[in-house]
């Protein structure tokens, strides 16, 4: 009995450590025009090189003056919608482009995180990356206003 409930509150324990990130990775919620904006200011919050974070935790504080992919994201979205979620519309529309078109093949564990730490990934990846969530998202966004 005893045994049964201390792998009943490990479980929980973990599940509660891991709940930010938690929610199916191949979540596809719809996009809106918000998810355009937040894109966008992720973009002016790494607009260069000095303000890159190479070395991505996936641990974004408030005082923070570098920013990964994961990071630029995670802000851009609590200042467009005052919330951020993990699996929301824009951050998977970037895990998506990562997997489909810029790292096609690598498998990462961790995409955003593991592409931004990929040491071929270069700035000017980092800039095309967020062009390409953009242009991804747009055309999504066609599609669902023709349904």
């Amino acid at each position: 009995m005893r045994l049964g409930n201390l792998l009943i509150l490990t479980a929980l324990a973990l599940s509660a450590q891991d709940s930010k990130f938690s929610g199916p990775s191949d979540a596809n919620p719809p996009v809106s025009e918000g998810d355009i904006l937040i894109v966008r200011r992720a973009r002016e919050i790494l607009n260069s090189p000095a303000k890159w974070n190479r070395a991505d935790n996936r641990e974004c504080p408030a005082t923070q003056r570098t920013y990964s992919l994961y990071c630029a994201l995670e802000k851009a979205t609590k200042e467009v919608s005052k919330k951020f979620e993990h699996r929301g519309a824009a951050i998977q529309e970037a895990r998506f482009a990562i997997d489909q078109v810029l790292a096609k093949g690598n498998h990462y564990e961790h995409r955003l995180m593991d592409y931004n730490n990929d040491p071929k990934t270069t700035f000017a990846d980092v800039q095309k990356f967020f062009t390409l969530i953009e242009e991804r998202i747009k055309k999504r966004l066609a599609t669902q206003s023709n349904q």
